[in-house]
């Protein structure tokens, strides 16, 4: 497998790692949080963001005690190459999984929101051609890309944020724990896994500037990322109260449809082109990161020419649910429970064994 020259900056990294798992405010994934927590889904993103602290500590302990490698060869040099394998091809595994069913669940966003007469494979097929556009393009330019778009992404994000909580009750909120503070303990840390994606971040060790802005450039993003879902998810109970935000599968464009900014209405026209191009940079990160996986387990030198192939392959299992906005919602809550454990013991097990072989000193 060959490394790309390109290597990105602290900011560019930082917005990378926003885009990539911020925008999970705007797809499915509330909805799946609402459906076991009620009124109190809001806290998910909150305490997964504190176990979450764990794995993320251990892990940047582990992989920056070598110099400039990433996850891959990281856990190779841990585990030896049988096991190293295996555990890299069951996160590519993962990876590309979550790839397919969260590009299925943005198409069907797009054709049952916005464009309900185009039918869903050319929106898939036009979306992935792009999303691979970007990814072959390489980590600098998905990065600069990433960097140039964010102040936007992030403003509409307050606006929307603003009116939403003017327009709502506070009082939907309430009771506070909504079905009791052991169960919302219980079932957020069986969804840790939607910042699962931080552990995929760790493979691009070598493609950013230094490890120091690394280790910097997670933990500022893991911030942001924690409080943008955390408020996010509150504006949807304010905005719709719980039972109502329990029968949406995408709340965020549920929002944007029911808004108002004065005489302004139909803001949804205003907000859509940006979160299209969040999500057009966070699937060409995804693809690049699949990319790489790819090209190691399979020797592939010059990973990047995979991707097409990849993007390909991704439209065509992707449509092939015949109702998609039930059947991935179930995948995915599924994908989600399996992947959990892997996020949270994966640098567990990697920590320990580097203690063991006297990689980490403390």
């Amino acid at each position: 497998m060959e490394e790309s020259k390109g290597k990105i900056g602290l900011k560019e990294f930082i917005v990378l790692t926003i885009i990539m798992i911020g925008t999970k405010v705007a797809d499915d994934t509330p909805a799946i949080l609402f459906e076991s927590l009620h009124n109190a889904g809001w806290m998910a993103p909150l305490i997964n963001g504190i176990i979450a602290i764990i794995p993320i500590y251990l892990l940047i302990k582990v992989v920056t005690s070598y110099d400039r490698k990433g996850l891959i060869h990281v856990t190779n040099d841990l585990f030896g190459k049988f096991f190293g394998f295996s555990i890299v091809f069951i996160l590519w595994v993962f990876l590309f999984s979550a790839l397919i069913i969260d590009t299925a669940i943005y198409a069907d966003i797009i054709t049952s929101v916005y464009y309900i007469k185009t039918p869903t494979i050319i929106i898939y097929g036009v979306l992935m051609l792009v999303c691979a556009y970007g990814a072959k393009r390489g980590l600098e330019q998905i990065g600069s890309v990433a960097y140039l778009t964010y102040p936007y992404l992030q403003l509409t994000f307050f606006i929307a944020l603003l009116l939403t909580i003017t327009q709502g009750n506070v009082h939907f909120l309430f009771p506070l724990f909504g079905p009791g503070g052991w169960e919302v303990l219980k079932e957020s840390a069986l969804k840790l896994s939607i910042y699962g994606d931080l552990l995929y971040l760790f493979i691009l060790i070598p493609y950013i500037s230094s490890t120091k802005n690394f280790k910097k450039g997670t933990w500022i993003a893991f911030i942001i990322i924690v409080l943008n879902l955390t408020i996010a998810m509150a504006s949807y109970v304010f905005f719709f109260d719980y039972n109502s935000v329990m029968e949406l599968n995408y709340p965020y464009h549920e929002v944007i449809r029911t808004i108002t900014g004065g005489f302004l209405t139909n803001l949804e026209t205003f907000f859509f082109p940006f979160w299209i191009i969040a999500s057009i940079v966070r699937f060409a990160i995804y693809l690049y990161l699949t990319a790489i996986l790819f090209g190691h387990l399979f020797k592939i030198k010059h990973f990047e020419y995979v991707i097409p192939t990849l993007a390909t392959l991704i439209v065509f299992i992707g449509v092939i649910p015949e109702s998609t906005s039930s059947t991935i919602f179930q995948l995915r809550q599924g994908l989600l429970s399996i992947s959990t454990p892997v996020f949270f013991f994966l640098p567990c097990l990697m920590w320990l064994v580097a203690k063991l072989k006297g990689v980490t000193k403390k």
